[in-house]
């Protein structure tokens, strides 16, 4: 009797192990085919936000660069195109070939990163016409610039796969003053932001009664506060720029002139919670984050501050609606 018990416990456990490493290796499988599988469009019932990338300019493998999607109905917009941003659509399970139009919040590399890493991914991806580009005045040379630097390559790829030469061209737009264009009922708008070391531009986009800016420049705040008055959500980086007196403090080696530096071309976290509330929006979502802080809540205590709206501090591939 006892030996059928044995028997009968050995044989449970060779099953649950079995059990167990046939759901280690369909997990693992999953993970593996979701990174290569090719993806289908994607349509949305509601205008949605899909922050692709909250990081900024400096290598963060949690937060890969700057870009923000716009989705209503199948259509898919983006707003600026930083680092690993094909990765990073491909984590949000859009597939690089969606996106039509890139709107430019700046030609700071941050910004421009990846356009090059679309135009050529979402090339292969199956894309068929040109990708837009819309910006700043410089967007036309650097558009130019990039297809010149990848001429040869792309001459090469339409021989060699037969791809459609149309689908490796990026077509640049201008922009100087205020703007507006209508895309199958997604209304989008920008205004100028003066005063900094080059043009910024501020966002609005408007779908579905809901009004969602996207503004990231450390100057023109004045402007951007008007602009987005009353908007449903603000999309606004909120960098942690530490005083030279903080920076000493927490002990961080950073030259001091190089802060101060940093200050001028970007938000402080201590900064942006005035911004949204003087501005009256709805919902703050923070993006292009790094630490320190380490945790959420010291950010959202250091916004709320000035803030008394929603905060959202983003992550990678977050999906919301305004």
């Amino acid at each position: 009797m006892i030996l059928l018990r044995v028997i009968g416990l050995l044989v449970g456990i060779v099953v649950v192990f079995a059990s167990w490493m046939l759901t280690c290796a369909a997990w693992q499988t999953d993970n593996v085919t979701a990174g290569v599988v090719p993806l289908d469009a994607r349509s949305w019932e509601e205008f949605t936000v899909l922050t692709i990338g909250t990081g900024g300019g400096y290598e963060n493998p949690n937060r890969l660069g700057p870009s923000t999607a716009l989705a209503h109905g199948d259509q898919v917009v983006l707003v600026d195109a930083g680092r690993g941003v094909s990765e990073s659509l491909r984590r949000a399970r859009i597939p690089t070939s969606q996106p039509h139009t890139i709107y430019l919040t700046s030609l700071m590399p941050e910004n421009t990163l990846g356009l090059d890493d679309l135009l050529l991914t979402g090339w292969l991806d199956g894309r068929k016409t040109p990708l837009r580009v819309v910006g700043p005045p410089g967007t036309t040379a650097l558009v130019d610039g990039l297809l010149q630097a990848h001429e040869t390559a792309i001459r090469v790829q339409i021989k060699a796969l037969a791809l459609p030469a149309e689908g490796a061209r990026l077509v640049a737009e201008e922009i100087r003053s205020s703007w507006h264009e209508s895309l199958n009922g997604l209304q989008i708008e920008a205004i100028p932001l003066l005063g900094g070391p080059t043009l910024g531009l501020a966002w609005r986009f408007v779908a579905d009664g809901k009004t969602v800016v996207v503004g990231t420049s450390a100057w023109g705040a004045a402007a951007l506060i008007q602009f987005a008055k009353g908007a449903d959500m603000l999309i606004h980086e909120a960098a942690f720029v530490p005083t030279p007196e903080m920076a000493a403090e927490i002990g961080l080696d950073v030259d001091p002139e190089r802060l101060q530096r940093e200050r001028q071309i970007h938000t402080p976290l201590e900064s942006v919670g005035d911004l949204a509330q003087r501005a009256q929006v709805g919902t703050l979502v923070l993006v292009r984050l790094r630490p320190p802080p380490v945790y959420d809540v010291q950010i959202t205590m250091i916004v709320n501050n000035t803030y008394h709206g929603k905060i959202v501090i983003a992550d990678d591939g977050d999906e919301l609606t305004p």
